[in-house]
């Protein structure tokens, strides 16, 4: 029987938290899991009991005049779109694999932001206060519910990119934004890497304030969305164009792409897929690695400072010369420079003093 299998038929279904840090006490080993969405980060070895969190849904709490909610970890991510949009608001950062069934729990543990990061910050700027269960099975609560409560040692945002390796999430709250009133996305012409690159440091510094600043490896183009009241809007895209030449997409084209790079479906949909840690300067060189690769795609994304890289199924993801993390696929999870602080040790040791949760680098 395949490790995956023994892990599936091991998998435990709390319906509350304290019956979930009940489970984790119960077990030597144990990870948590969401819908699966990026399933490399629960790959462990055998040792490990899955722990889902699968009945751990729904909104507890919701704020529209705080601009803050509170949802239960195994919320999928798109009942929490639709909710805030009923009341127009909405997570600025642009959640990843929102339609796939990403939930709350594995939004934040994989620390993973889309487009709208480039102008409002990642996940780890929205987040004021977790509920976790520690590797000594205490159910703990961290952060303020509202923005003037969160002070102190921001533990919370700790656990962003942490990949349940510190702990077990069971809530989060978040803050959130009011949806702009329009928007719109620009195709602006690139004919090489170097152009993208050099583009893509420009328009992020000019003043026009663009929301999402994207580019594909293969298309010789940059993507620009634009945000605010639609008058301003042109101002800004005709002032764009006297710079580049480009043209603005038809709605139908922009919630395409939109939907293309936030669901990852550029990517192959059974390969290996990682995220890689770029700065502006490098997406030309990243850009280039990934065309060398035989039947690689890739995404330059948040204004070039987040690459991702995907192989076909079977290929396996080559070591990255850069910081990454593999979502998908076989490959190592950090499969690239590893970046380590003593005091992601201290944490995991104060946190997890009896190793219940796979290590840094499992």
């Amino acid at each position: 029987m395949s490790t995956d299998k023994k892990q599936m038929d091991s998998l435990l279904s709390p319906i509350s938290a304290l019956e979930f840090a009940e489970a984790v006490r119960s077990v030597p080993h144990a990870i948590a899991v969401g819908a699966g969405t990026k399933p490399r980060l629960s790959h462990v070895p055998e040792k490990f009991t899955r722990i889902s969190t699968a009945k751990l849904r729904g909104i507890v709490e919701y704020e529209p005049s705080e601009f803050t909610f509170t949802a239960l970890a195994g919320t999928p991510v798109q009942e929490i779109v639709t909710a805030l949009a009923e009341r127009g608001q909405y997570l600025p950062f642009d959640p990843l694999l929102v339609a796939e069934g990403a939930t709350v729990g594995g939004m934040v543990a994989a620390g993973l932001s889309g487009p709208g990061r480039f102008r409002f910050g990642g996940l780890r700027d929205f987040i004021l206060a977790v509920q976790f269960i520690d590797g000594s099975g205490r159910l703990l609560r961290l952060g303020g519910k509202v923005v003037k409560n969160a002070a102190g040692f921001d533990l919370p945002k700790f656990l962003v990119g942490s990949v349940g390796r510190f702990g077990a999430l069971t809530e989060v709250t978040f803050k959130v934004f009011p949806k702009p009133i329009a928007t719109r996305t620009l195709r602006i012409e690139a004919k090489d890497s170097a152009a993208k690159a050099r583009m893509l440091s420009e328009a992020g510094s000019a003043r026009w304030e663009i929301d999402a600043l994207e580019a594909a490896v293969d298309d010789d183009a940059i993507f620009a969305r634009l945000a605010g009241p639609a008058v301003a809007l042109e101002a800004l895209s005709a002032e764009i164009f006297q710079r580049w030449p480009g043209a603005i997409l038809a709605e139908t084209e922009a919630a395409a792409l939109w939907r293309k790079t936030g669901g990852l479906i550029w990517a192959h949909p059974d390969g290996g897929l990682a995220k890689v840690v770029l700065s502006p300067a490098q997406a030309a060189t990243f850009i280039d690695w990934v065309r060398a690769l035989p039947g690689a795609r890739g995404w330059v994304s948040a204004g070039g400072n987040l690459g991702f890289v995907s192989v076909a199924k079977g290929s396996a993801l080559p070591e990255l010369p850069w910081s990454a993390m593999t979502l998908r696929g076989e490959a190592p999870l950090w499969p690239g420079v590893k970046p380590r602080f003593e005091i992601m040790a201290a944490v995991k040791t104060a946190l997890d003093p009896l190793n219940r949760f796979p290590h840094l680098d499992d």
